[in-house]
């Protein structure tokens, strides 16, 4: 067996004992995903293919706060804030395509989602052959937040959550917990996170290549009733509605806080961006496969870099000033033109995806 190290910025890349594995390690920054560490990735798992002594991988964060706050999006706008969209184009494919390699990996991808897994993060470990929660994880895509449409393949898995969760996660960007994630689809196993250690070296001793699924099964707890199930009646009920507008109608009018709730979190969102997400989201669900699902969403992202202002407003209002108050353009739902998702699907960007 191999018994190699490689030290990379932003990802500790080692094999040792049948197990490739892959640590993102910028703790400071909730091992934030940017360009180099997308490379680095994508470098290791094409060396790992067809590498003998590699018979599984392990995806997993360095520090305790989590796996992967999401990806570099400061940079994607400060990209196109210079007018370089080619190089927007480049970030995106080369996630993607990432995103793709884990999804038709053929070993066993074990990815750890402890602790705070969103946006970029959900694309390595949402994606994995066996996808791990701990009680510390907060899975989310809550890219409408910050202008932007969910990605990185989260359209595909919101598009196969349990009724209208789909709809729901992506337009509110709500935060799940481990019962939750395992609910709407986005993980397969409970493990306390105190147990990991434990996983990590049953991975390196015990498990023969096929059998890292089964495996977890020695680690794996029940978790409580979902709340996204409690919750499902009001939420199939409210996001099931057509249009964007009819949805707040519903949300309005029934009589659990939680509804209103959502309304008033909707009312803070991008309302281009919650158009443009409840059409991805309903579209992924007539999508054949992962690929065209990332296809789309490649046209939907380079056509927010390119036309619209949301995007880096919700940045610069989120994330750079952290004022929390972000002048989306249009500003009311109302006012966002009818066919923006069909505009943004149809966006065809300079450079393919693939």
């Amino acid at each position: 067996m191999s018994n190699h190290v490689d030290g990379h910025e932003g990802v500790r890349i080692r094999s040792a004992r049948g197990l490739g594995r892959l640590t993102l390690d910028r703790p400071r920054a909730i091992n934030a995903l940017d360009r180099a560490m997308v490379g680095a990735l994508t470098d290791a798992l094409d060396r790992w293919r067809d590498d003998p002594d590699v018979e599984r991988v392990l995806i997993d964060g360095a520090g305790e706060r989590g796996l992967c706050a999401g990806g570099d999006v400061r940079g994607v706008v400060q990209l196109i804030a210079a007018g370089r969209l080619e190089q927007v184009a480049d970030f995106f494919r080369a996630e993607y395509a990432l995103n793709a390699l884990i999804a038709g990996y053929p070993k066993p991808i074990v990815a750890f989602a402890d602790g705070v897994t969103m946006g970029g993060g959900i694309g390595l470990a949402g994606h994995a052959s066996v996808r791990v929660v701990t009680e510390r994880s907060r899975l989310a895509m809550p890219e409408t937040r910050i202008g932007m449409s969910p990605d990185v393949g989260g359209t595909r898995l919101l598009a196969r959550a349990p009724g209208r969760l789909g709809e729901y996660l992506a337009l509110t960007g709500a935060t799940m917990d481990a019962a939750d994630a395992i609910h709407a689809g986005f993980a397969d196993h409970l493990v306390p996170s105190e147990r990991l250690p434990d996983v990590l070296d049953a991975l390196e001793t015990r498990a023969d290549p096929a059998g890292a699924a089964e495996l977890m099964m020695l680690f794996d707890e029940t978790p409580d009733e979902a709340a996204l199930a409690r919750a499902r009646p009001w939420i199939d009920d409210c996001f099931s509605a057509p249009t964007l507008a009819q949805i707040i109608e519903r949300l309005r009018a029934r009589p659990e806080p939680q509804a209103g709730a959502a309304a008033d979190e909707l009312a803070l969102m991008s309302p281009t961006a919650l158009a443009v997400a409840l059409d991805a989201v309903r579209s992924a669900r007539r999508l054949p496969h992962l690929r065209a699902v990332l296809e789309q969403e490649y046209a939907i992202m380079m056509w927010f870099a390119a036309t619209q202002p949301d995007l880096p407003e919700g940045v610069r209002a989120l994330l750079v000033d952290k004022d929390r108050s972000p002048r989306w353009n249009p500003p009311r739902i109302g006012d966002v033109a009818s066919d923006a998702g069909a505009q943004a699907m149809a966006f065809v960007p300079a450079l393919p995806l693939w």
